[in-house]
């Protein structure tokens, strides 16, 4: 294993130097066993006292160079400076053997001078639902940080009532976020913005760094990941909650969880934020603000891209997103796409997700349905799950009809369609459950949980719990940002 860390060394004007503070009765409850070898991290860390020695020691090799990363950002479409790492820090940075760059960062591991008067703590409910979301996001085939660990204390944290505090270790590319780039943009100093950008093109934007317009090469990979990022959210029925730019990672990837929902009854205004009243980041507000987001970050390109080159790179994303959201929504409904059928196909698909909304279907138990889809049957399970039978009817005939021209074998489709519809999402109701239990001492249901969504796809007897849409009183949870 090779530890580096070239973002505390070689970015000093964004990072404070802070150790991580043990908690109380310390415990180290999950370890990501799997993740660590990927990413070839020493065997004997999965031992609590060396994993601890090695983030607590005097000489350990997690705290030598941890830092705490500042940084500004667009909080709910305001700009705001005063922003940072103010409970996590940046560990260190895993090289693999295939010479790719990991991020160890710690969440909750104590005051940094970004913490704006705040305990820098995590309390265990927050802890475990990104530890839960990291990981179903990322088996579903979604772009997002990964969780390596989960430790748990004894130590009282005071939110909306007394909590124990809870720390985690998540694992990405690297944690820049839009926000990086526009706390020296707006702050006026560019030498610090240059620097940034060199870090960028010799660790993360390597390939643009050769190309002959090395600025426009890397706006436009952002923009396009971004985008693409976004289409999946859209399609699997995600919400994220809280877009602001802070929270955006450069490499187009899934961080900082936090009153994130996936959708249950299919309502394409949801919010699952309520300190969100104005349902900026509503489920179908995720692509324009995704847009919005872009330009924020654009304006940092402007001392290096002349305006037509800025436009030319974000005139990329709604065509990027429009067409990863399609391919994947035709993949959902086991439709080929095709020149001759393209105008057909998306009317399906549209008529679909409008009837799932008008009659407030769950969304994902929905689609999972559908893959059952057959034409020489009348469906009537499916069928009955409709009021509006009429308009069923119809759709299935036009459904019917493209599935015939495409000349798919039925069970082809069928498979196909099933590798692409979860049989098991992560819904709040059931982290929720996980979440009880473990304030408990009980981390028998989380390992379970955490063993269905590795294999989201499967419908596999011991998981069928996890599967089925949530009871009344567990649709649309309240989730805030606290944690």
């Amino acid at each position: 294993m090779k530890l580096d860390h070239s973002f505390a060394e070689e970015l000093t004007a964004l990072a404070s130097e802070v150790k991580p503070i043990k908690l109380i009765n310390s415990h180290l409850m999950v370890f990501n066993n799997k993740l660590a070898t990927e990413i070839g991290l020493p065997a004997e860390w999965q031992e609590e006292t060396q994993f601890f020695n090695a983030l607590y020691s005097k000489e350990g090799p997690l705290n030598r160079r941890s830092v705490a990363q500042k940084y500004g950002g667009h909080q709910f479409g305001h700009w705001n400076p005063e922003l940072g790492d103010g409970r996590g820090l940046l560990l260190a940075e895993v090289i693999d053997e295939q010479k790719k760059r990991w991020d160890l960062h710690l969440k909750g591991a104590g005051p940094t001078p970004y913490s704006r008067f705040a305990d820098g703590r995590a309390v265990l409910r927050s802890t475990i639902r990104e530890y839960l979301a990291s990981e179903a996001l990322f088996h579903l085939g979604i772009p997002t940080s990964r969780a390596l660990c989960l430790i748990t204390s004894d130590e009282p944290v005071y939110r909306e009532k007394q909590e124990k505090a809870a720390k985690m270790v998540r694992v990405c590319e690297s944690h820049i976020r839009f926000g990086h780039f526009e706390y020296f943009y707006h702050s006026q100093q560019p030498q610090k913005l240059q620097n940034l950008f060199d870090y960028c093109f010799k660790y993360h934007f390597v390939e643009c760094a050769k190309d002959k317009s090395p600025y426009l090469a890397m706006l436009e990979k952002i923009v396009q990941d971004t985008a693409k990022l976004i289409a999946k959210w859209q399609s699997f029925g995600f919400c994220h909650g809280v877009m602001n730019t802070d929270n955006m990672s450069i490499h187009g990837i899934t961080f900082d969880y936090g009153p994130y929902a996936f959708l249950d009854d299919f309502e394409p205004t949801f919010i699952c934020n309520h300190s969100d009243p104005q349902g900026r980041y509503s489920f179908d507000s995720q692509p324009g603000i995704g847009l919005w987001n872009l330009n924020a970050l654009a304006q940092t390109f402007t001392p290096y891209l002349e305006i037509e080159q800025i436009k030319q790179a974000l005139n990329g994303y709604e065509v990027t997103l429009l067409t990863e959201y399609s391919t994947l929504m035709h993949n959902k409904l086991g439709l080929v796409p095709s020149v001759t059928s393209s105008e057909a196909n998306s009317k399906i698909i549209n008529t679909w997700l409008d009837m799932l909304a008008n009659e407030k279907k769950d969304y994902s138990a929905t689609f999972r349905q559908l893959c059952q889809f057959d034409l020489l049957d009348e469906n009537r399970n499916l069928r009955d799950q409709f009021v509006n039978r009429e308009r069923f009817d119809e759709w299935v005939k036009q459904y019917s009809l493209a599935l015939t021209k495409q000349g798919v074998r039925q069970s082809q489709r069928q498979t196909q369609m099933r590798q692409h519809n979860p049989h098991i999402v992560l819904r709040n109701y059931l982290a929720q459950q996980v979440i009880d239990q473990a304030e408990e001492g009980n981390f028998k249901m989380f390992h379970q949980f955490i063993a269905a969504l590795e294999k989201p796809y499967e419908e596999i007897e011991e998981y069928q719990k996890y599967a089925a849409p949530p009871p009344d009183w567990g649709k649309e949870l309240e989730i805030s940002c606290s944690s």
